[in-house]
């Protein structure tokens, strides 16, 4: 994983946007997906071997797109995880060492992350604006977005992206993933003309979309 996209974005992961606010809040892990606890008992205490640890990183990244509605106990044993590795950025970087789920989950949630970011700047959500005025569905995104383009679009996008990765619908939610990236890398001129601070976003759009079709090429 490119590291500049990864430190570019805010530590709190995986609480980008309200949950009650999106379905994805109501939405449940199927049954069967738990982290073994005797795992994350010698995980933390850093006795794990490395097949174990590879199992523990597939778990995590299975259960990572429910974070919303874990069970309380399942939950803290996430917690414990992410606290081991040192928080959620570094969670993500230690998920990447695994190919497969784990390495793909992370390099999407590193997408999200800048969407998340991405939806608060006035400039970027100006230029979507003026681009769904000439275009009013990008490629790849006719059936997820609404009409209206605000502060909310790119944040319902990565839920997009999340409740596909969840349902196991791993393909539609690259796909998904790559169609956003697209739009935005389309808009950066225009956003880095608003605000001139904006002017390595499309390097980073191009690191993330690079490591997410490694990734999934890989899965």
């Amino acid at each position: 994983m490119h590291e500049k996209p990864l430190s570019k974005i805010a530590a709190e992961l995986l609480h980008l946007h309200p949950p009650g606010s999106h379905p994805s809040a109501d939405r449940s892990a199927p049954t069967g997906f738990a982290l073994d606890p005797v795992a994350v008992s010698e995980f933390v205490a850093d006795r794990l071997d490395a097949p174990g640890e590879a199992a523990l990183a597939d778990q995590v990244a299975r259960l990572v797109p429910f974070h919303w509605s874990l069970p309380n106990t399942i939950a803290a044993e996430l917690s414990q995880v992410t606290d081991h590795v040192g928080g959620q950025p570094e969670l993500l970087a230690w998920l990447d060492r695994y190919p497969g789920m784990p390495r793909l989950t992370a390099r999407l949630y590193v997408l999200m992350g800048l969407l998340d970011q991405y939806s608060s700047d006035d400039a970027v959500v100006t230029a979507l604006r003026e681009f769904r005025q000439r275009t009013p569905y990008p490629e790849g995104l006719r059936g997820y977005l609404v009409p209206e383009t605000d502060d909310e679009t790119l944040g319902s996008l990565a839920y997009r992206i999340e409740e596909e990765l969840g349902d196991g619908r791993t393909h539609e939610s690259v796909e998904l993933a790559l169609a956003t990236e697209q739009w935005l890398r389309q808009v950066a001129p225009r956003a880095e003309e608003l605000d001139p601070r904006l002017g390595d976003m499309d390097e980073l759009l191009g690191h993330t979309r690079e490591d997410i079709r490694t990734a999934a090429a890989e899965t």
